[in-house]
């Protein structure tokens, strides 16, 4: 079953985007897939923060864990609603949601 998923690019582009549930896939392998900007550089492991994203939807999401925590205290331009896409796996409870990529630091 696919979702659908709203994702702003950093020039302000807004993607809907077709996201299947029954891949295990998680919200950088999705922006990837399309070819968004989204670089991914340590494949989903929290360990870097190339997929930050802000969540712009009221979805619930699973609490952040420590690494993402620590990712996210050095990264740059995080926000309350900061999140790692590597770490909001797709799932039907999350059709709809809507998240916008964060700049990237230099």
């Amino acid at each position: 079953m696919d979702i659908k998923v709203t994702v702003i690019d950093r020039e302000g582009v807004t993607h809907e985007l077709d996201a299947p549930t029954d891949m295990n896939m998680n919200m950088m392998e999705l922006c990837k897939s399309y070819e968004l900007p989204v670089e991914g550089t340590c494949g989903g492991m929290a360990l870097c923060a190339s997929c930050h994203l802000y969540v712009l939807s009221d979805h619930e999401l699973p609490e952040q864990s420590e690494d993402e925590e620590d990712m996210l205290d050095a990264a740059f331009f995080v926000e309350d609603n900061s999140r790692l896409g590597c770490q909001i796996h797709l799932h039907k409870g999350l059709d709809g949601l809507k998240v916008q990529l964060a700049e990237v630091g230099d």
